[in-house]
């Protein structure tokens, strides 16, 4: 079976990105995480049953993080914002215009921003063991902070050894009810992820992390799901994410890995975002009552009309002498009223209530 082949992206500060796409069906984007690369989890006993399920339905599109796997190591900057530029930087490479987005762990806040930022992109939003709170933000404490401290030093000195007992410590929070194989792959991840510097910065930043207040910008379907003994990032957490983002869905699983193995709780978590992301799709064919011709401003006919005579985005910018950006919210604010979330389905429903028709042409310039 031939390889995946790996492409790369540039972030903003010239940072290249390693990522891939494999499977078919609707894109969905799997926001970076600490610990991964994009070639060694192919195999992976842990991220294996991820891969297989997610590519069988989807496009999955994934990529590593700056600092690890195969994108560039020891980057300049290390910041949430240089991620979520990095998650935009892939996103735009791929050339994707709307996707479903998945979040894990870490990866959880930088896809919540992105959604936040980008609501006209994001058709829905898939969050598993993540956060709105890094570890000196939800507990302020001397003692946190010296746990927090004493982890950075254990990195420093460890990471990198032979030696994997300082390695799996993070192992048996990750995974502890992993197999002898499954500990023994992760240990060597994280020797094979970052260097034991980039390590220590990401868990700094992981520290200070906080997205409670963007939490509530978010305005796509969102299903948040969370191991009840996770040992890595409290249930607790979980449930206040959900709580700030408006209208979410929230699922408790029965598990303690904060990464699911392929357990009794996998099969939960996938049936789950099936019956999550096809009711959403459902949605789509019942469009919001009094979405006819005669309900938009003369902009938004505009726009609609061009959508259902198959123009893209960059083709209403240049006809209409509009920005990228505002094209993007006004495609937004019309995929919102015609209760849509995809092209295809806008063109479909556009053209039922007689947009894209000759007499309709918009004047364009003048």
């Amino acid at each position: 079976m031939p390889a995946t082949p790996i492409r790369f992206a540039a972030s903003r500060d010239g940072v290249r990105l390693a990522y891939v796409a494999e499977g078919s069906g609707p894109p969905v984007v799997k926001a970076a995480h600490w610990l991964s690369h994009i070639e060694f989890d192919t195999d992976s006993p842990v991220w294996r049953h991820w891969l297989r399920d997610w590519a069988a339905e989807h496009r999955l599109w994934r990529y590593d993080e700056r600092g690890c796997g195969l994108s560039d190591r020891a980057p300049a900057d290390l910041s949430f914002e240089s991620w979520v530029n990095d998650l935009e930087a892939v996103v735009d490479a791929s050339g994707l215009e709307r996707f479903a987005l998945l979040g894990v762990s870490q990866g959880g806040a930088v896809a919540l921003a992105y959604a936040a930022r980008h609501p006209e992109r994001v058709s829905h939003l898939v969050l598993y063991g993540a956060y709105a709170r890094g570890r000196l933000v939800r507990d302020r404490s001397p003692a946190a902070r010296e746990e927090a401290d004493l982890m950075q030093r254990l990195v420093r000195l460890g990471w990198g050894r032979d030696n994997e007992a300082f390695r799996a410590l993070f192992t048996a929070q990750f995974i502890p009810g992993g197999t002898l194989e499954q500990l023994r792959w992760f240990n060597e991840l994280q020797r094979r992820s970052a260097t034991p510097e980039d390590a220590a910065r990401f868990l700094d930043e992981f520290n200070r992390l906080d997205v409670t207040a963007l939490a509530a910008q978010v305005r796509c379907p969102t299903l948040v799901l969370h191991a009840r003994d996770d040992q890595r990032v409290p249930f607790d957490e979980g449930r206040l994410l959900a709580g700030l983002i408006p209208h979410a869905h929230f699922v408790p699983l029965d598990s303690r890995n904060h990464v699911l193995l392929d357990e009794p709780a996998w099969p939960v978590f996938m049936a789950t975002v099936r019956q999550f992301l096809s009711a959403d799709a459902h949605a789509e064919r019942s469009p919001r009552p009094g979405a006819s011709a005669g309900d938009w401003t003369p902009r938004e006919r505009q726009v609609l009309d061009l959508i259902a005579r198959g123009v893209d985005n960059a083709g209403i910018a240049d006809a209409l002498r509009l920005s990228s950006k505002t094209v993007r919210n006004h495609v937004s604010l019309v995929y919102d009223k015609l209760q849509v979330h995809s092209r295809g389905s806008a063109v479909v429903r556009a053209r039922e209530i007689g947009f894209g028709t000759v007499s309709r042409a918009p004047q364009l310039r003048g």
